[in-house]
């Protein structure tokens, strides 16, 4: 294992693939996608946590009560350009959903062309109220490419033969590969 004085003892052969020396993070120059970001509601911008994070965590920009059973919507301040050919993905924290908080539609998909407020659907499964302050991770966002396809419509012999053709599958749903 090679070691670097930067990195706090972590494992730096990642550091050597990518030209990074490790922390802090907005030195290192690998990325593949800028995303533009504006605050409102004088929040901070988003961060990723550590150098392997996948996601950078998104803060309320506002407190927010979530009693049992019940949706609320939290805002961020936050608006963002997200790079045509990518898409912002929102995911739970899993600190919030050992809980009992989750996110609704996750994850939820913010798409390039989206301009508005940056805002996370939360619901509280569990059984007590379950407050959010101003500045609290409520989620988090990875950035991922999405592959622009054609649709194609095709006839219903097409569809038989695409569908029953090569590999016998068909309409089978849930299960229907075996175990």
């Amino acid at each position: 294992m090679v070691l670097n004085n930067q990195s706090n003892g972590r494992d730096d052969r990642w550091s050597k693939s990518y030209g990074c020396a490790g922390p802090p993070i907005e030195e290192c120059s690998f990325s593949d996608a800028t995303v533009k970001v504006l605050t409102t509601k004088n929040v901070a911008l988003p961060q990723f946590h550590s150098a392997g994070a996948a996601g950078f965590d998104l803060a309320s920009s506002s407190d927010v009560l979530i009693p049992p059973g019940k949706i609320r919507i939290v805002p961020t301040g936050l608006h963002m350009i997200i790079p045509e050919f990518y898409e912002g993905q929102i995911r739970a924290r899993s600190s919030l959903a050992t809980k009992g908080i989750a996110i609704v539609n996750a994850p939820g998909t913010i798409d390039s062309d989206y301009r508005g407020e940056i805002k996370i659907i939360m619901v509280n499964i569990g059984k007590h109220n379950f407050q959010i302050k101003k500045e609290d991770r409520v989620a988090q966002m990875i950035i991922a490419s999405v592959p622009k396809v054609q649709i194609m419509p095709v006839t219903l012999v097409e569809w038989t033969n695409l569908c029953y053709g090569e590999d016998g599958r068909g309409e089978g749903g849930f299960g229907s590969t075996g175990k």
